[in-house]
Formats: C-alpha cells, structure tokens, sequence
C-alpha cells in the first residue's frame, strides 16, 4: 500500500507520475533518481555491523581494554564512512556538469565538454562485482573522443530489476545533457 504523504518528497496529493526528485534549483548536484533497494540494504547492513562493532567497543572498554576499545572504535567508524559513501555512489548532475561518484573516485565533466551523453548496450558489471552481464548503460563521451566508465548501468545497486527506474533516470540525465550541453 503505497503512502505519497509520508515521502519527504511528494506533496500531499501529487500523483505517483511524478518526476522522480524534482526540484527547482539547477545549480546544485543532485542526482535524477532515488538510490536502489540493492544500494540502500548493503549500507543498512553495513550500519547494522557497525552498531554490534559499537557495543562490542563498549564492552571492551568498561572490561578495562582501552586499546581494543579504540580499534574497535575505527572500526566502527569506518563501516559508517563506507556505509555514507555507498548511499552518495552515482550518477549526479546540475547545472555545470555531470558527476560520476564512485567508491573512491569522483569524475565530474563539464557539459561543454561533452560530445553525448547516451545509453548503450555493452557488458555491464553485476551489482558492482568482477561479474559482466550484457546490459545497459549509460556512457559520456568527451569533446576528446574518450568514453567515461558508465554513469549507471541496468545491473547495478540501484537499477537491478528496476527496468523503468532506469529507463527514467537515463532519460532525465540525457535531457540535462540537451538542456546544458549547447546552451
């Protein structure tokens, strides 16, 4: 049973049709679709062991081990830090450019420096792991001729069984490139 009045983002009576996230300020970085059950599960478990590795610290530390308490501390910390990263792994876009936030690594890309921005059949990664299935995904291609690792792909966290979802987050990052790109 769905509840539109308990989304963040949906007034009151606005219909399910609606844009995924819209929003009116082009100038900040957003990214044009909600992050995946695949994404958004792997970060709750990642902050479900990283609050039994903080009782574990406070076990340690009230059993008279300082030390262990602290490793056990940093460790904690950074499962959370992992779990924040993995939520903010994407594709995002505004006004200047497209950004591809990876795990360790964030590629932005000016739109006058791209040549197209478009979805293509290719082997895709599954979920992220070594594993490639034929699929989809969504490719920049710069001024100089060099194609970006795909933004997203129909096999990733966020898109896997979610044939629609990315069919809309494409199309919504190729209009931006239209609207931005030449003018």
């Amino acid at each position: 049973m769905p509840l539109p009045f308990l989304t963040a983002d949906r007034a009151f009576d606005a219909s399910a049709e609606d844009v995924a996230l819209p929003f009116d300020d082009h100038d900040s970085w957003r990214r044009p679709y909600r992050p995946g059950p695949w994404r958004v599960a792997a970060a709750a478990g990642m902050l479900l062991l990283a609050s039994f590795v903080l009782l574990a610290a406070m076990i340690i530390a009230f059993a008279g081990a300082p030390s262990g308490a602290v490793v056990c501390l940093l460790l904690a910390g950074a499962l959370i830090g992992a779990a924040l990263r993995l939520l903010r792994v994407g594709a995002w876009v505004s006004r200047h450019g497209v950004r591809r936030v990876g795990f360790f690594r964030t590629t932005t890309v000016p739109w006058g420096a791209t040549a197209s921005v478009r979805t293509v059949q290719q082997p895709v990664k599954w979920l992220g792991l070594p594993r490639t299935v034929q699929g989809q995904a969504l490719i920049v291609v710069r001024q100089n001729g060099e194609t970006l690792p795909p933004l997203t792909s129909d096999h990733n966290a966020d898109f896997l069984g979610r044939d629609e979802a990315f069919e809309r987050a494409t199309d919504a990052v190729e209009a931006w490139a239209d609207e931005y790109r030449h003018g």
